[in-house]
């Protein structure tokens, strides 16, 4: 395991990266298979106010097997809409879920997360997000979106398929493209270019690429290259917790805990009620056996957001290994109620009903 503040990924490169995100912090990165959790076990339920039966972007990524930075890349641009925010985090609701199905097939399919956006913006005159709302009705074939409408499918700019491309396609389909061409642009290139030009080393909208560029390499595997995407995005804009949060994710993936710690610290320094960030600080510091610190950063989440589903999960899991195992339980059933449809709720049930030691 690395020790310092470099990315030697041990991530496979390629298309989709579904070992991503796939279980629970605690187990990141060994994933198991009982904790998978099929799509369609997820059931819309609506007779639970707050929080209940909403999902976290954490959540949210386990349950469509796709990396977390793509669900925050959709959010980021619309196409994800939240039902609820508070401070750093969001909850979506299930229909949200629905059309993060759609667009992770488009992912798995090929298409990067940059092509995606792109070729959804031609299929509506209201853009990406709008095209998104609609997205049981995209068909992929190829790097080729339509849109179902009258029965009828229309590519980009309202151009009326013909008869013998869109033969026996349906809205399901999504034929494989070619693996996703992520740029390998050199991030020190974007950097020196920043500099020739320094007026515009802090326009929104470069940033905003490299931001990009750090998701897509990211849900293609290259993570040393998306942790070096997102230095670039703090040198050219300074710290943010956002980017420092991000960058601590990335750390934490390739097994630098050491690293991810430091910057989970930078993040929780720059903004105290970013929660999400505390609340994987908490998960860092139990790995490297810092108990007491972990317990606290946890207790501290929950202080400022009780109804925080994601932490109540995690302080359950350190307080069995310290050996308190009714208040792990008590947690845990917190968790249950919060997010019984959670893709983590299975794990939850089995370790309350388990004979054996729940955490492991």
């Amino acid at each position: 395991m690395p020790t310092n503040d470099t990315d030697n990924s041990s991530q496979p490169s390629g298309g989709r990266h579904d070992g991503v995100d796939a279980v629970p912090r605690r187990s990141q990165r060994s994933a198991s298979p009982r904790s998978a959790l099929l799509f369609e076990d997820v059931q819309p339920e609506d007779d639970h106010p707050g929080v209940s039966r909403l999902y976290t972007v954490a959540m949210m990524a386990d349950v469509l097997r796709v990396p977390r930075a793509a669900v925050r890349h959709w959010l980021r641009g619309g196409l994800l809409e939240p039902a609820r925010r508070s401070g750093s985090i969001e909850w979506f609701e299930f229909p949200q879920l629905v059309v993060g199905r759609q667009l992770g097939r488009l992912l798995e399919a090929g298409l990067s997360l940059r092509d995606i956006d792109t070729k959804l913006a031609g299929l509506a005159p209201g853009g990406a997000a709008e095209a998104a709302r609609m997205a049981e009705r995209i068909v992929a074939d190829g790097r080729r979106l339509s849109i179902l409408h009258n029965d009828r499918l229309v590519g980009a700019g309202g151009q009326l398929q013909l008869g013998f491309y869109t033969h026996g396609l349906t809205p399901a389909d999504c034929t494989p493209a070619s693996p996703p061409s992520v740029a390998t642009v050199s991030i020190t290139a974007l950097l020196d270019a920043d500099e020739a030009h320094s007026d515009d080393s802090r326009d929104p909208a470069s940033i905003a690429d490299l931001l990009d560029l750090a998701a897509d390499l990211e849900a293609a595997g290259a993570v040393s290259e998306a942790a070096e995407a997102l230095r670039a995005v703090l040198q050219a804009q300074g710290p943010t917790a956002q980017v420092v949060f991000m960058l601590a994710e990335l750390l934490y993936r390739v097994g630098d805990l050491t690293a991810a710690r430091e910057r989970y610290y930078a993040a929780v320094e720059l903004d105290a009620d970013h929660l999400e960030a505390r609340s994987s600080l908490g998960c860092v510091l139990a790995e490297l056996g810092e108990h007491e610190l972990a317990l606290a950063a946890l207790d501290g989440v929950l202080r400022q957001q009780p109804d925080y589903a994601d932490a109540h999960w995690h302080m359950a899991s350190v307080l069995h290994d310290v050996g308190q195992k009714l208040d792990s339980q008590r947690h845990l059933r917190t968790f249950l109620a919060l997010a019984p449809e959670s893709p983590w709720a299975t794990m939850a049930r089995e370790r309350l009903g388990a004979a054996e030691p729940i955490f492991t």
